[in-house]
């Protein structure tokens, strides 16, 4: 788990250096600029958001089934850490008005009422979310009057106050505009491009891989990620091409919209179960293990990353710091991204051979469980 979860974070970091920090500023790109943007973000863009929700599910499980075989029930304090959570997710919108932890933290809440469900439960959900309800009920409201236009929650002119405040302002102009409007922006994105919807099922998935113990290398359980592999590799077969065509073919704006959103959501589902599949396998099955594991000391200080690269992201790029999206393309980008990782990689190698979790992470778990004997 500790292994995905840094692969996951890995990514998201080089994904938020290219984009300067959800300020979408840059110089003209070069042929190798756009080369490696499309890349990356083919490779990445909502895949490793979409890992590292799966892996909040199962750690929501975990922490409940601890607790359980404790004789305790943890529901009550899991909500006190989501509201930890979320403040932790307003110091972060201080610095990076992209943040995912509000959303996390909200969302996280909507798990506390499935603790206990059946499975059926579960499975039934999870089918419903992966359909993208949201995008099928615009897609209709959109067929049945044309007149109706794309869903807009009308975050545009908050996203072009950002903009200009990280040109051209201060840190403390920056802090005050995040957690202004960061909120805003960030859950009407979420919603708009169906997000929001994603993530609630990706968390339940990751509560199902803990209760069937599917990381666990017993029974079947690699033979079952084996089929998870192929049939992550057919549905991207599928679903790939009908996201690039068909949307296309739709003479109705909001219609298409709601496809174009629905396709792509699920043509990163598919290109998430095979990442997770492929290195559960290569991390049972052959040598990679060893260098897969080295990933496991940044997956263990997950928040204290996260933050981290908000902070040294927002430094580099917004006006407050160094200013650099006036001459950073994204090859540069890139390379900057990849240093800092290499640097990340060697401080959380240091911390972790010292300590059990990160620094904010011990932060978290000692005020979730204030009060506690456990």
């Amino acid at each position: 788990m500790d292994c995905l979860r840094g692969f996951a974070v890995c990514g998201i970091i080089i994904i938020h250096f290219l984009e300067h920090m959800n300020f979408y500023n840059f110089p003209e790109p070069t042929a190798l600029d756009q080369g490696i943007w499309d890349t990356v973000f083919f490779l990445g863009a909502s895949k490793m958001y979409a890992i590292f929700a799966l892996l909040f599910g199962f750690s929501c499980y975990i922490q409940h089934h601890n607790a359980q075989k404790r004789g305790s029930d943890f529901r009550g304090r899991f909500a006190w850490r989501m509201f930890l959570l979320f403040i932790w997710g307003i110091i972060d919108l201080f610095f990076y008005n992209g943040d995912i932890l509000c959303t996390y933290a909200v969302i996280g809440l909507l798990l506390i009422p499935l603790v206990k469900a059946p499975d059926k439960v579960l499975v039934a959900l999870a089918i419903f979310l992966f359909l993208q309800p949201v995008e099928i009920a615009y897609g209709i409201i959109g067929a049945l009057n044309p007149s109706v236009p794309p869903m807009d929650v009308g975050i545009g002119p908050l996203w072009a106050t950002l903009s200009d405040v990280c040109a051209g302002g201060s840190l403390m102009d920056v802090g005050h505009a995040g957690v202004r409007y960061g909120l805003q922006i960030n859950f009407g994105w979420a919603l708009e491009n169906g997000r929001l919807t994603q993530t609630y099922l990706l968390f339940i998935i990751g509560m199902l891989i803990g209760r069937r113990r599917l990381f666990l290398d017993e029974g079947g359980n690699l033979e079952t990620w084996k089929r998870i592999l192929v049939a992550s590799i057919i549905s991207f077969a599928v679903f790939f091409p009908l996201w690039k065509i068909v949307p296309g073919l739709v003479g109705n704006k909001t219609v298409a919209h709601s496809l174009d959103v629905q396709l792509n959501m699920w043509r990163n589902f598919s290109m998430m179960a095979f990442y997770v599949s492929g290195i559960v396998l290569l991390y049972y099955r052959t040598r990679a293990q060893r260098a897969i594991s080295r990933l496991a000391a940044i997956g263990k200080m997950s928040l204290t990353d996260y933050l981290f690269q908000s902070i040294v992201g927002g430094f580099l790029f917004y006006n407050w710091g160094l200013g650099l999206y006036r001459v950073s393309g994204h090859t540069m980008s890139f390379c900057i991204a990849i240093a800092f990782l290499f640097v990340l990689y060697f401080l959380c190698r240091w911390w972790v051979s010292n300590h059990r979790r990160g620094p904010l992470e011990e932060v978290w778990a000692r005020l979730t469980h204030l009060g506690s004997k456990h």
